[in-house]
């Protein structure tokens, strides 16, 4: 199958960009690396108007630290963050994600941008940003807002993007030395996309952030995840996660299958002793 015909522009800058979709009501698509929305475009599962191509955006492109944290335009590739081509605020964390997303001909093309717009729960970036702390930067001729990821990702292939808005940057805090990161996933096949992921931030000394993805709806982010340890953080965590608790917040979330269920907390449990490895 081909896709529909549309009309396509690609602009010289951001503002020309946010222009095109200010004008477009909604009828227009963005494209980057297009990893994502160009199998949409293919199946017709999206048949836009118009698509705008902003790969060429250098604005978008840039890299840096700011305030203590990075600062990743939205077209940074996951091969850029794997390679090192990005600075490292989180000692070795993006780089093993980005490491495993896909295969490295999708990495050397698709965007962060690009995957936290298109909202995937089972997209590695949308759990482990969360994890981390990171928050996401949306920009259109009104202005600029900044909010956490796990408010960006509102549910399966939905964000908070409005008519007109576009992912500019993502911000990650720097990792303090004192934590440890865990991050695992369930593939059927490598490179496919996971049906289970777990993500975890602990510091023993503070609190930990634990994210549990890949499931049908946004996933499910806990900020302070001391009851995932019976109710405190210390340095015997990796004895005190509670399978349990974990098992209530997915049925809470609408996971009803126990066999499902117990693949979650399964690769949940895996970040939880990778992290205290």
């Amino acid at each position: 199958m081909k896709p529909a015909p549309f009309s396509y522009e690609r602009p010289r800058d951001l503002n020309s960009a946010l222009s095109m979709l200010a004008a477009s009501n909604g009828s227009a698509k963005i494209i980057a690396g297009g990893q994502s929305l160009g199998p949409m475009l293919n199946l017709r599962l999206v048949q836009p108007e118009l698509i705008v191509d902003i790969s060429g955006l250098a604005e978008l492109k840039q890299a840096g630290l700011s305030g203590g944290e990075l600062v990743l335009g939205a077209l940074v590739t996951h091969a850029d963050i794997e390679d090192g081509r990005t600075a490292d605020v989180t000692r070795g964390a993006m780089r093993g994600v980005a490491a495993n997303i896909a295969y490295r001909a999708v990495r050397n093309r698709g965007t962060i941008g690009g995957s936290l717009s298109h909202a995937d729960p089972a997209a590695d970036w949308v759990s482990a940003l969360a994890a981390l702390g990171a928050r996401v930067t949306l920009r259109s001729l009104a202005g600029a807002r900044t909010m956490a990821i796990e408010a960006f990702v509102v549910g399966a292939l939905e964000s908070a993007l409005h008519a007109g808005e576009i992912v500019e940057a993502i911000h990650v805090p720097a990792r303090a030395a004192s934590a440890h990161w865990g991050y695992a996933k369930s593939c059927r096949k490598t490179g496919e996309f996971a049906h289970a992921i777990g993500a975890v931030l602990v510091d023993p000394a503070a609190t930990a952030r634990v994210v549990i993805g890949a499931i049908d709806t946004a996933p499910i982010v806990v900020t302070d995840a001391a009851e995932l340890f019976g109710g405190r953080i210390a340095a015997d965590y990796k004895q005190r996660f509670d399978a349990r608790v974990a098992d209530a917040l997915l049925m809470k979330a609408g996971i009803d299958d126990a066999a499902q269920r117990h693949i979650h907390v399964s690769v949940l449990k895996r970040a939880v002793l990778e992290a205290a490895a």
